[in-house]
């Protein structure tokens, strides 16, 4: 029983010290790419087609999605307004769930596993042909040449397409309230733009988005490039990356939310 428990205890601690070991790898991994930003930043036009690929590619998905969100907000909320008598505040409900939470969440968790997840694969894929090694031989970092314009065209994608979804989504919401049901017009934009307000809603919500986008984006890039360079470990370094990626803009959420709406 004794050498049960002990075999326990040392497998827990084995796979806490390898999780701290991989977190310090990732932090000194995320310095190096910020180091080495320069060469995406002077060649922009590696940024911009990673920014296509993460950014406009994802663009169905986000649209469809924030469109449909919107209109489930908009029945739900119409429904139950109407039973306090506060069918007027509908344009409120819609607008400040999709910017200050509904907006950056979503549209995080489908940016990570939609272009989170194909960065990683790409990466990996990279590694696993041995492209990344034959960089280093050519003396090109493969960091600043291949990570670093990936990790900022993700970071950068981010806020615009939370963004979007959250304008389709309130989109979204008057087409159910306003058109479908018959709520009043007037007062569902009137309201909202009386209610939102720039720097406690809108600003918030950005700053989830940009935070959300660099976290993703470091996830993805770091488990491409660390993965194990077979078919099977491309695999499960993609998996992590949405797992991993979900998780971290759960938590995140909490913590900014917190913070920024927090008494």
């Amino acid at each position: 029983m004794l050498d049960a428990v002990s075999c326990f205890l040392r497998a827990i601690g084995a796979r806490l010290i390898n999780a701290i070991l991989r977190l310090g790898f990732a932090a000194r991994f995320f310095c190096m790419v910020l180091a080495l930003s320069g060469t995406s930043l002077k060649r922009f036009r590696l940024t911009l087609r990673e920014i296509h690929f993460a950014g406009v590619l994802s663009l169905v998905i986000i649209v469809v999605s924030g469109l449909f969100v919107g209109m489930v907000l908009g029945l739900q909320g119409y429904e139950t307004l109407v039973r306090s008598g506060s069918e007027e505040a509908l344009g409120v409900l819609v607008a400040l769930s999709l910017v200050r939470e509904l907006g950056p969440v979503v549209a995080g968790l489908l940016f990570a596993s939609r272009a989170g997840s194909a960065i990683t694969a790409e990466i990996g894929l990279m590694k696993a042909t041995e492209q990344l090694d034959a960089m280093d031989m050519m003396a090109v970092n493969p960091i600043a040449r291949v990570v670093a314009p990936r990790f900022w065209g993700g970071v950068l994608s981010m806020p615009l397409l939370a963004a979007l979804f959250s304008a389709m989504g309130i989109f979204g919401g008057y087409l159910v309230g306003v058109v479908l049901i018959g709520a009043d017009e007037g007062s569902f934009w009137s309201q909202m733009q009386a209610s939102v307000d720039f720097q406690e809603d809108i600003l918030n919500g950005v700053i989830k988005s940009v935070v959300f986008g660099v976290a993703v984006s470091w996830i993805a890039v770091f488990e491409g490039y660390d993965c194990e360079p077979t078919a099977e470990g491309v695999s499960r370094a993609t998996t992590r990356t949405v797992v991993t990626s979900s998780l971290a803009i759960l938590g995140l959420d909490f913590v900014l939310t917190s913070l920024m709406f927090g008494s």
